[in-house]
């Protein structure tokens, strides 16, 4: 039997058409006729060439206006053409050549779809008695040996590589039962007990089923246990994004190294410059104006006068402690700050905003607003719930009543900017900030009915910002809102810049905040965790930095906007000529 597979197997290599081989380059090319650099050389024969083509052109027309016959030539006119003809055989031979070599030595599919055959007829003569199809097995291209001790290499094909990824037997029968659809792959985790080993399964079974690759999704390097049941669902990997740092920046009297995740070019950059012109102007100043989280259920009445009954009672002060008793029970930081209504016939909004120490506290406000709708239905049974939100909070979408009212952390920061540094960091002038900032920030963002939009973009810089420290990205709708301000002061001399953001919402525990590289991050600024001596003081700490690292921001980009120079430093740092598949590969 085994004599009759390797025969079988030499049969197979015997008809496997010869691989192309690497010839060596030891061949003269053309370039090492000169003792000069390469690039030199090339500069050389490019203008001989051309300077001998337009010398014979323009000899040759002054010959067609006198009569002169054209195959009498001058010693002049005969070095030119030599010349011509020297330096054209050194470009073809440069140029020409290897690209006529690449296109006639390229080998054919064919030779590497036998190549494949090859490689599965070796796997199928080799396993051929141990093979086994069960269900599922249609959606399962590749080959499998099912030998008991020895670990199974599988080959998964897809269109654009092959990946290897060694499972055992046990795991294995797990792919094939998710690819057949008998085991949930959600349950992975709650199954297996191991959330990395769920995490490879799954991978391999959505490979299977899609016919798809994922080689360049990482899957190791990862904590998966840190996100079970608070982070992500059915992992299968992660994606990796760059963090640059912008700074210092100079807060408060305070430096701080702001970590930016980001995959456009220029914004760290940016930031950075901005950073370098306020900190060696004094440095910025924030002020914390409001903060509290807000959450507002929707309910129903009969009629809009039982409506409106609840409504006087909530906004009665005197009924205000007893609310916030009941509130306030649903954590020991969770604080009730006020509460306002606005009805819509018989359906009443209740916004309510409270305190939530270090926390970002949705969820926080979310168990408190619960306590009190509860609390409700002994005096107003007839209120029907319809939902616990009702988007007057209003969460992840632009609204008027954040933009107003505030939501999260409500700060502005301002900083004073010498005249001196506009023009030799910022390269522009203060004039020219000021009418910017008025026609686009201002009167531009007012054409085009922008809702807390009157900014350059203050959206790029918290969003980098939030996706290194841990925070909601998604939360960046509300939290980039924000009117930025330019005028002179000091005569004219000097730029008088401040951002209003009335919306931040961040929080330094939970959420992404517990994950390895976003506390890193959290750690850098001095904010990782809650605070010991001062319950929100870090989260509030965290939302000041972010609205100096936007005045940093819009300090820049405005003054490349005004000094006309945002297309040149995107086509310097925004455009690359590395294909980024190639090198991951």
């Amino acid at each position: 039997m085994e004599t009759h597979r390797r025969s079988s197997i030499n049969s197979v290599r015997s008809h496997k058409p010869a691989r192309p081989i690497a010839l060596e380059d030891d061949s003269t090319k053309a370039s090492d006729a000169l003792p000069l650099p390469l690039y030199l050389t090339n500069a050389v024969f490019f203008t001989l060439f051309f300077s001998a083509v337009y010398f014979l052109l323009c000899r040759w027309r002054e010959k067609i206006r006198s009569s002169t016959p054209l195959h009498v030539v001058t010693f002049s006119e005969i070095v030119a053409i030599l010349a011509s003809v020297a330096s054209f055989i050194y470009l073809l031979g440069f140029f020409g050549i290897d690209f006529v070599q690449s296109l006639v030595l390229r080998p054919s599919a064919d030779v590497w779809a036998t190549e494949d055959d090859e490689v599965e007829s070796e796997v199928l003569l080799r396993n051929e008695d141990a093979r086994h199809v069960p269900c599922g097995q249609a959606l399962d291209r590749s080959i499998r040996s099912l030998q008991p001790p020895a670990p199974i290499v599988t080959a998964e094909k897809v269109f654009d590589e092959m990946p290897v990824t060694v499972m055992t037997e046990e795991d294995e029968e797990i792919i094939r039962s998710v690819v057949c659809g008998m085991t949930p792959s959600y349950s992975l985790e709650s199954k297996l007990g191991d959330c990395k080993r769920a995490a490879a399964i799954r991978r391999e079974a959505l490979q299977r089923i899609t016919g798809k690759s994922l080689s360049g999704l990482p899957l190791d390097g990862f904590d998966y246990e840190s996100i079970l049941g608070q982070c992500c669902e059915m992992p299968v990997g992660y994606v990796q994004i760059p963090v640059g740092i912008a700074g210092p920046l100079l807060l408060n009297g305070r430096e701080y190294s702001v970590p930016m995740a980001t995959t456009e070019g220029c914004l760290v950059a940016s930031t950075n410059r901005g950073c370098k012109a306020i900190h060696l102007s004094g440095g910025a100043t924030s002020v914390l104006l409001r903060d509290g989280m807000t959450r507002a259920p929707v309910v129903r009445f009969g009629t809009a006068k039982r409506a409106a009954d609840l409504k006087l009672y909530l906004e009665d002060p005197e009924n205000f402690e007893t609310l916030a008793c009941v509130f306030n029970r649903s954590s020991r930081f969770a604080r009730l700050q006020s509460i306002k209504c606005a009805i819509a016939g018989k359906n009443l909004y209740l916004r309510f905003s409270c305190f939530t120490g270090d926390a970002m506290g949705m969820n926080m406000v979310s168990k408190g607003v619960q306590n009190v709708l509860d609390f409700l239905q002994t005096d107003f049974p007839d209120m029907d719930v319809i939902g616990i939100s009702g988007n007057f909070c209003s969460d992840k979408k632009p609204a008027a009543v954040n933009w107003i009212e505030g939501r999260g952390k409500s700060v502005v920061c301002e900083a004073i900017i010498n005249g001196d540094v506009v023009t030799k960091v910022l390269k522009t002038s203060v004039e020219s900030l000021v009418e910017l900032n008025m026609l686009k920030n201002l009167t531009g963002s007012a054409m085009a009915g922008a809702l807390g939009g009157f900014n350059a973009h203050a959206s790029n810089i918290v969003t980098a910002v939030y996706i290194a420290t841990g925070q909601d990205p998604a939360q960046n709708v509300e939290s980039s809102h924000c009117i930025t301000m330019m005028e002179a002061v000091n005569g004219g001399k000097d730029l008088h810049v401040s951002v209003t953001m009335p919306s931040i919402e961040v929080g330094t525990v939970g959420g992404g905040t517990q994950l390895a590289s976003q506390s890193a991050c959290l750690n850098l600024l001095g904010v990782k965790g809650a605070s010991k001596e001062s319950p929100g003081a870090n989260s509030i700490l965290l939302a000041t930095i972010v609205a100096g690292a936007v005045l940093a921001g819009e300090l820049s980009l405005m003054s490349a906007l005004a000094a006309g120079q945002l297309l040149k430093s995107h086509m310097k740092y925004n455009r690359s000529s590395k294909d980024v598949s190639k090198v991951s590969s």
